[in-house]
């Protein structure tokens, strides 16, 4: 309670009306009444202890829930509300310090790269043809920016603090995972009640186990600086049941390309797999592309049913009538004629569930396809294409190989042991998310948003120590 010792009247006011009002508000029911205080106070408390604020935040975004207030206003509570604090706080922070300009870390070409996509995207919020949801959209932005990339650029100075955070966000995680599976055992581990047993903590069992699959590199690095490695082993053992009974096709694919990537990684080559992988994408999408050779793939409607068994869900994916599967290539041809119409600036964040009817072709159309979930294209890179145009698609991709670029350099170059391993686990992690994000649009979501920006910003801090000591050693020479 040392924030009580303080000379700030508004700050002492505002804790004596809080206790004052606290038992009207008890009594009443009123929790109008403490709001105004209790806001005050907090964010008195954040500005003088901003760690309390932080850990709160980590800790929560796991066990966050999705909450509306209506058919057009929701949020994510408690998580959200958390992030809206902590931006504002670093914000005044850098005003108030005065060190936006004094950082190298501003220079770095990976952040002039995210600079750059984030202006490209708004600019395609001022040209959308949405404009109030691309508003929405680059508001929701501004504070996962600000509380997963601004924060911990400011305040995640020491191994110690980091190694606090992990904590903070990837027990409770682990925790979930426990329960969620025992939950399971109660359903006999089936198919059907996958997702409703992940809830209300995850929207469905995709974001479940593509959060669930970042853990898989942490419990793997922290094994590799620990002595005693059967807890670890223990923990990866637990973790590799929960997410093979999450039944996420996407997630045991993005853990054998994870694992992969961090071969690739160990003998440079990760830039290089990145790369070719791009290219066979596209000379994949050209072949399609060509003639409308894709229309020669359409499968027959009354085939693309739900499979309530895994296995015959497998069996139909790989035969081509997964109803998920075809519905995703209807999105995806939608997605692409509309790239053809507005290849610039795109139809604007947030804005293609309202204008991708016109463009899709009935021939992939399932009984799903009237989409009453209001969901998107499943695969943000083509979101990305979609919504901000073809040079908001080549940042956004520029973006993600730089990102492994930093962490490969980071671990190949990288003085400690601890730093090399946390810089090959960032590249792991990213690599995955991309692979998950190539089925689905998960970077919009708090769960795995949140991962990628913290991804950015703890290679920019790693590497701003590695190219301090180098500048040091430099001067040093005579």
């Amino acid at each position: 309670m040392n924030w009580l010792r303080t000379n700030n009247p508004v700050a002492l006011l505002a804790f004596v009306a809080l206790v004052s009002a606290l038992p009207f508000a008890l009594y009443y029911e009123s929790w109008w009444l403490i709001a105004l205080p209790a806001a005050i106070v907090l964010g008195y408390i954040s500005y003088q202890y901003p760690m309390v604020l932080l850990s709160l935040l980590w800790i929560t975004l796991p066990l966050s829930f999705e909450f509306s207030f209506s058919d057009q206003l929701g949020t994510d509570l408690p998580d959200e509300p958390l992030m809206w604090g902590i931006t504002l706080l670093s914000v005044c922070y850098l005003i108030y310090q005065n060190r936006l300009l004094n950082s190298t870390r501003w220079q770095h070409p990976l952040f002039l790269i995210f600079l750059c996509w984030l202006g490209w995207m708004t600019v395609a919020t001022l040209l959308s043809e949405t404009p109030w949801l691309s508003v929405k959209f680059l508001l929701a932005k501004a504070w996962y920016i600000g509380a997963f990339f601004l924060a911990p650029l400011i305040w995640l100075r020491s191994r110690e603090r980091l190694i606090h955070f992990l904590y903070c966000l990837f027990i409770p995680l682990f925790v979930l995972a426990l329960v969620t599976l025992v939950r399971h055992a109660g359903e006999g581990f089936s198919f059907a009640s996958v997702t409703e047993v992940v809830q209300p903590y995850f929207r469905n069992h995709v974001v479940y186990s593509a959060m669930l699959m970042t853990l898989v590199p942490v419990l793997w690095l922290a094994r590799r600086q620990a002595k005693r490695k059967l807890g670890w082993n223990l923990a990866i053992a637990g973790i590799l049941v929960a997410l093979y009974f999450s039944f996420a096709r996407g997630a045991w694919l993005a853990l054998l390309v994870g694992w992969v990537a961090y071969l690739l990684l160990q003998k440079r080559l990760l830039v290089y797999g990145y790369g070719i992988a791009l290219l066979l994408l596209f000379a994949g999408f050209i072949w399609l592309k060509h003639d409308d050779r894709y229309l020669q793939y359409a499968p027959d409607y009354k085939t693309t049913i739900f499979h309530p068994e895994f296995s015959e869900h497998w069996r139909a994916t790989y035969q081509g009538k997964d109803v998920s599967t075809v519905e995703r290539f209807y999105r995806w041809i939608a997605g692409v004629r509309m790239i053809e119409e507005k290849p610039i600036t795109g139809f604007g964040p947030s804005s293609f569930y309202s204008t991708y009817r016109p463009y899709t072709v009935p021939a992939y159309r399932t009984w799903v396809s009237d989409n009453p979930q209001k969901s998107t294209i499943h695969n943000y890179f083509l979101l990305t294409a979609v919504e901000q145009g073809v040079p908001g698609l080549i940042l956004f991709l520029l973006l993600f190989g730089a990102i492994l670029f930093y962490a490969e350099r980071i671990y190949h170059w990288g003085q400690s042991d601890w730093k090399r391993h946390l810089a090959a686990g960032i590249g792991v992690i990213v690599v995955m998310l991309g692979v998950v994000n190539f089925w689905s649009d998960l970077i919009e979501t708090d769960k795995i948003g949140s991962l990628f920006f913290l991804s950015i910003a703890l290679l920019l801090i790693l590497d701003d120590e590695r190219s301090d000591r180098t500048r040091t050693h430099v001067q040093r020479i005579p």
